[in-house]
């Protein structure tokens, strides 16, 4: 007990390396994407995130987005709570029996027009989940999906761009990051 003891005040914290203090893409990529939705919609993006039964790993890339290294409120991004003052849907995991309705509730009860982002792999093809029992499959077997980010899970940054992607691409047919 008292070597681990020891080994943990004397040796050095298992933690990752700080992040860079500029990050030129992630200003540039934010910079470019809040000028996007003043021009395209005149205010903030706000998005409703809906676990439809995954993992959690998604879960942690995207609250990574309000932590205080990418502050992604500081580009015109907001999280909202409810689905009635959303504007996009970011829906992940496989959708599952016991979370169909609800996501389709969800769906109805944001107001047009909508986009539907389905994040990871798990979202976009059902992933390692997609012969279960337990699983309906992809989002898009259920509603709509505007736009599909892979990965498992995705990167903040590849959250970032998919939505700059969403909002250039919002009047073509073309949704696939």
């Amino acid at each position: 007990m008292k070597r681990f003891l020891l080994e943990g005040l004397i040796g050095s914290p298992l933690t990752e390396p700080a992040p860079s203090e500029d990050d030129i893409a992630l200003i540039e990529l934010g910079t470019a994407f809040k000028r996007s939705t003043q021009v395209k919609l005149g205010r903030s993006l706000s998005i409703r995130q809906v676990d439809a039964g995954s993992c959690n790993g998604c879960e942690l890339e995207i609250h990574a987005l309000s932590n205080a290294f990418y502050d992604l409120e500081r580009f015109g991004l907001r999280f909202v709570a409810s689905p009635r003052h959303a504007d996009v849907l970011l829906v992940t995991g496989p959708v599952t029996k016991n979370m169909r309705e609800a996501l389709e509730r969800t769906y109805h009860a944001t107001p047009d027009p909508k986009w539907v982002i389905a994040v990871g792999d798990c979202a976009v093809s059902g992933g390692l989940f997609k012969e279960s029992y337990a699983c309906i499959g992809s989002v898009s077997h259920v509603i709509p999906v505007d736009l599909q980010i892979s990965g498992c899970p995705p990167k903040p940054i590849q959250l970032l761009a998919g939505l700059m992607k969403l909002l250039d691409c919002a009047d073509s047919e073309e949704f696939i990051a």
